[in-house]
């Protein structure tokens, strides 16, 4: 018998235990000759891409659904620690016991986190990293109503101009417009470079732009956060913006677990993996996701932090952990053709395609493309495994890659 191990629940994990399993079945192997096993601590996917929304405790799926009849085993428990030499990893079940679990090959899908900050006042910061974070804000905006009428109640400061950020603040645009008067709700961008989305150059910056302005959102660049209260925010130029909601985005580290990988990491924390997703270095472990730093071989970058790459990773991580037990050549990871598709709530979209982020659709027709993405297309196949199976696999495409072609440029 050979175990694969799969640490981790999300968009890589979940597709990392499909491929694997997808090439047990194709090779006729039984759930005892090759065990496909996943680790995790909640019990379902989080559909993290769509934490910026409204009600986001729908944005789950339940893993036992997805896994259990295509024969994965899950464990639920935390991880608190990885032996590559012993090829161990140890973790703590909800009962608060600790297992040891072997392996012949893992994959470290534990995604990322938001950077937290140390600054006066950070308890005092919300995310929406996290399926507990979006509802602790989801559940903190509905309440706003029933505070004092003070100046703030409906003003959201926003920390952060990259995706996330851009995305919950036009967001809450909205969000906050179904709770007061127009004239009340007041959302504040901040970001300390000099631009707004920064690591998404130029391409989209004016459609994001005008976006902002239609939407009536404040941009103050070139400053950052120096303190926060309950019911305001210091800015580092010394403006004390009166808000009772305060949004932390900056800022993203590859899970912890990678601490527990021998070897380099890159500036995210990432592992640096060959072109079979295999850390370098460990012949048993495999990285795919928001912990993997995965070159495109035609291009020669470093993939981002992003579903649409942890997605297709997870399909290639564990079609080659199976297919390396089962001595069969391994699949060389190649990233379909970039494409960002950045909500802007009230006021669309966005959405680019390549590396340089050459816009080719705005407003509604990029947030129908949106829509579908977020509902639709991320969405692993629920208690229907031949459906399941035939979207794993390193050879399975994913419609949002060629979002021109589908929908048509704007």
């Amino acid at each position: 018998m050979s175990n694969i191990l799969i640490v981790g629940g999300g968009f890589a994990g979940v597709w990392s235990a499909a491929s694997a399993a997808k090439l047990r079945r194709e090779r006729g192997l039984t759930e005892d000759e090759l065990r496909v096993t996943m680790i995790s601590a909640g019990d379902d996917m989080v559909i993290r891409p769509r934490l910026y929304e409204a009600d986001p405790d729908r944005m789950r799926v339940p893993l036992d659904r997805v896994l259990g009849p295509i024969g994965v085993r899950r464990v639920a428990g935390t991880v608190t620690d990885i032996d590559t030499g012993a090829r161990v990893v140890t973790a703590v079940r909800r009962d608060g016991t600790t297992t040891e679990l072997g392996y012949d090959r893992l994959v470290l899908a534990a995604g990322s986190q938001v950077v937290r900050p140390r600054l006066p006042g950070a308890e005092h910061l919300f995310d929406i990293d996290t399926l507990g974070g979006a509802a602790t804000l989801d559940g903190h905006l509905r309440r706003l109503p029933d505070r004092a009428a003070e100046a703030g109640r409906f003003t959201a400061v926003v920390v952060g101009a990259g995706f996330t950020g851009l995305e919950i603040a036009t967001e809450l645009v909205g969000r906050l417009a179904d709770l007061a008067p127009a004239e009340q709700v007041r959302v504040v961008l901040v970001e300390r470079m000099d631009a707004i989305g920064p690591e998404l150059g130029e391409g989209p910056r004016p459609a994001i732009q005008k976006a902002l302005a239609d939407l009536g959102v404040e941009v103050r660049l070139g400053v950052s956060v120096e303190e926060v209260a309950p019911d305001r925010v210091r800015l580092s130029d010394g403006t004390v913006v009166p808000a009772a909601t305060v949004v932390w985005t900056a800022g993203m580290t590859a899970s912890p677990l990678t601490s527990f990988i021998p070897g380099e990491k890159d500036r995210l924390g990432r592992l640096p993996v060959d072109e079979y997703l295999r850390v370098r270095g460990l012949r048993d472990v495999y990285a795919a996701g928001d912990t993997a730093a995965a070159v495109s071989p035609s291009e020669g970058r470093v993939v981002m932090q992003s579903c649409q790459h942890a997605l297709p990773q997870g399909k290639f991580a564990g079609h080659n952990v199976a297919a390396d037990l089962l001595d069969e050549e391994l699949v060389r990871f190649e990233p379909v053709p970039y494409v960002t598709c950045l909500s802007l709530g009230p006021a669309g979209a966005v959405v680019t395609s390549g590396w340089d982020r050459d816009v080719q659709m705005t407003e509604d027709i990029a947030k129908d493309l949106k829509h579908t993405i977020n509902q639709q297309w991320i969405y692993p196949p629920v208690d229907d495994p031949a459906e399941l199976l035939s979207q794993a696999g390193p050879q399975a495409g994913w419609p949002v890659y060629e979002p021109v072609k589908t929908f048509g440029a704007s």
